[in-house]
């Protein structure tokens, strides 16, 4: 046992003499953009102040927090945001099946909702060049966006809008014009470019981009490995099941953070509705005005995963089959 002793000896003597300081823990997760200030907005050449009546006409509420409807945009916000948090994504698709279920409507929302919060800063991109709706949603006059753009006809500096109202701000890229051949300019290089230019000129942003329906062209087919992640809007009514299995085939690889079902009349939703919420705009009820309904938003629980695809025709069954 001698040698033993003295080995314990000579290590002692080895050892350094400063004083070592306690490990820290580490953080669980890499620094989100959630804990860093995005970066400041370059200069814009439009300011718009947003109408609060054109708003209110086209089921846009996220953007006033006494709005008790827009609780629901503020819990699918949150969730989103802390999926997208975990792994540093920058870039939120927002899709549907089909025309008509409201992803344009939910996008704008969500938008607006993230804009309220003090540290973080969000870009709206309206990519559904077949059929652009943002900029009619908010009142803009987009007589340029992201078209001008992809063409060279300006710069996305000169595409951009600042649309404002009461605390809330968020950059907008309008889509100008619908466009016949959307497919050859989402997959072209030029859009390449546009992307690269966006994560550049806006680190820590969130980019929510509204995105055509899945089955409408391949246009998200093409565009889906250039983000980050999708959110995707199910119609209560709208959306069939066999829409839902064929997205299932074409989606099934993507990244789906939540599933959004919208325009719900479930009597079950009263509940969360049961604060005095105003009555949506003609006297319908929240759910039937478009405006998606707490957590059943049709977003699937909260995990440290985002939810795969696949399980999307499992939950529109448990949801019932219109």
């Amino acid at each position: 046992m001698e040698y033993i002793r003295k080995a314990v000896e000579r290590a002692k003597d080895q050892r350094p003499s400063e004083h070592l300081e306690p490990r820290q823990a580490q953080p669980r997760f890499a620094p989100s953009f959630g804990g860093t200030t995005p970066s400041p907005a370059p200069p814009v050449n439009r300011d718009i102040s947003l109408n609060n009546d054109h708003l209110e006409s086209n089921r846009i509420i996220a953007h006033d927090i006494r709005d008790l409807r827009s609780r629901s945009f503020d819990m699918l916000r949150t969730q989103i945001l802390q999926s997208m948090d975990i792994r540093s994504w920058q870039f939120l698709g927002i899709t549907s099946a089909a025309a008509a279920c409201g992803k344009s409507v939910v996008a704008t929302n969500l938008a607006l909702s993230i804009a309220r919060q003090p540290e973080r800063s969000v870009l709206l991109v309206d990519m559904d060049l077949q059929k652009p709706q943002i900029a009619n949603y908010l009142g803009l006059n987009a007589d340029r966006g992201i078209v001008s753009v992809l063409a060279g006809k300006t710069t996305l500096q000169d595409a951009l809008v600042s649309a404002h109202i009461r605390n809330g701000q968020v950059l907008v890229l309008p889509c100008e014009m619908p466009m016949a051949n959307s497919s050859a300019w989402i997959a072209s290089r030029a859009m390449d470019a546009l992307l690269h230019e966006i994560k550049r000129s806006f680190p820590n942003w969130t980019v929510v981009i509204d995105l055509p329906p899945v089955l409408a062209s391949d246009d998200v087919i093409s565009i889906l490995p250039r983000l980050d992640c999708v959110a995707f809007v199910v119609g209560a009514g709208t959306t069939t099941a066999e829409e839902i299995k064929e997205c299932n085939r074409h989606l099934e690889s993507a990244e789906v953070v939540r599933v959004i079902l919208n325009k719900s009349e479930d009597a079950g939703a009263s509940y969360y509705y049961s604060y005095s919420a105003p009555p949506a705009p003609g006297g319908r009820s929240p759910e039937a005005a478009g405006v998606p309904r707490k957590q059943q938003n049709g977003a699937a629980p909260a995990s440290r995963k985002p939810p795969r695809f696949k399980r999307i025709a499992r939950l529109f069954k448990r949801l019932g089959e219109p």
